[in-house]
């Protein structure tokens, strides 16, 4: 018996990425990502103007996925779409539009919690990876998000720390504001650190009992001391840009590695997985490596296409809860503060 081929559509739009993704069968068919450039001017995301923006892309960039999958609107089994975490105006856009095309099709309505998803793309069928055993401790760092989660089925997760201010990607693009840098700055400081001392300068490591976080303390040390050495030096940016770069980042890591290194010894879980946007920082990803054989870890490290926001971990974590029968009514609604 020939059973119809399932597609599901994958709607993300929780920040300033307008996305959407076909997948069948855990392969993903299309992943278009529309970024919106506007928000560079003024050195971070703006609500109002990324919600206008999804206005202006979600039906182009849903056209576009269609047709690099190669299929008709008529073929597909269901419409993922993120309901939260994130802009509440940026997500009732992408929540509209979902609800309004799965009404027209008559065909199911998935929501999506943004931060399963991150964690959730690393079951996409792709060539070399391999899947995650349960249970594994997820890192899900991010401009929005700094987490540990312990994660014992796709959809049986467990915060078991987090950031009490500031997340991780917050505190790279105001570090980076200080000392004149482009937002997003991260993958700026990334790549200028390749070139610097990590060792340079020396900057403060918060207290932080648990498997917390906190990025505050760091943010202002980084900004007291900037000053301070501008005062002395008014060319002490330019004359010692990459070494600042590589010192923070460095800091940076080390508070990441060390509460991972706890997580893992306290739950006795050694299989880590990094996820979200701040998981393409090339020196996490070698810090991990080197951690995984120090401490005996399988690391599991996503493509860099799906560490950034995009639609592909929505249609992965659409096709997981379509199997199951996990639909949502169509009064589902945004959820800006939706929880893990």
């Amino acid at each position: 018996m020939n059973l119809k081929k399932t597609y599901i559509l994958g709607i993300e739009s929780s920040c300033d990425d307008t996305a959407a993704a076909v997948i069948s069968d855990y392969d993903i068919l299309s992943n278009v990502v529309a970024s919106q450039s506007i928000h560079e001017l003024y050195g971070g995301v703006v609500p109002e103007l990324a919600s206008r923006e999804h206005q202006k892309l979600i039906l182009p960039v849903v056209k576009k996925t269609l047709e690099e999958a190669k299929i008709n609107i008529s073929d597909l089994s269901a419409i993922a779409f993120t309901n939260g975490p994130g802009l509440v105006g940026s997500l009732m856009v992408g929540t509209s539009f979902a609800k309004s095309m799965a009404l027209a099709l008559n065909i199911p309505l998935i929501a999506v919690n943004h931060m399963q998803a991150h964690i959730l793309a690393h079951f996409i069928n792709d060539p070399g990876n391999k899947n995650p055993d349960f249970p594994f401790l997820a890192l899900t760092i991010s401009g929005g998000h700094t987490q540990i989660v312990r994660v014992d089925s796709y959809f049986e997760m467990v915060e078991l720390g987090k950031t009490l201010d500031d997340a991780v990607g917050e505190a790279f693009d105001k570090s980076g504001k200080v000392i004149g840098l482009k937002y997003p700055a991260g993958p700026e400081i990334d790549k200028l650190s390749k070139k610097g001392d990590p060792k340079k300068f020396s900057f403060t490591k918060p207290k932080v009992n648990g498997l917390n976080f906190s990025f505050s303390g760091l943010k202002t040390n980084f900004l007291n001391f900037i000053n301070k050495q501008v005062r002395i030096n008014e060319n002490f940016i330019q004359e010692n840009l990459n070494d600042i770069c590589a010192s923070l980042q460095n800091v940076i890591v080390e508070i990441l590695m060390e509460k991972i290194i706890m997580a893992s010894k306290q739950t006795g879980i050694n299989t880590i997985v990094i996820c979200g946007g701040v998981s393409a920082n090339s020196e996490i990803r070698d810090r991990l490596k080197v951690n995984s054989g120090k401490y005996n870890w399988n690391v599991h490290i996503p493509k860099i296409s799906y560490t950034t926001d995009n639609a592909a971990m929505i249609a992965i974590t659409g096709q997981l809860k379509y199997q199951n029968n996990m639909f949502s009514d169509f009064e589902t609604s945004a959820n800006p503060r939706l929880k893990i």
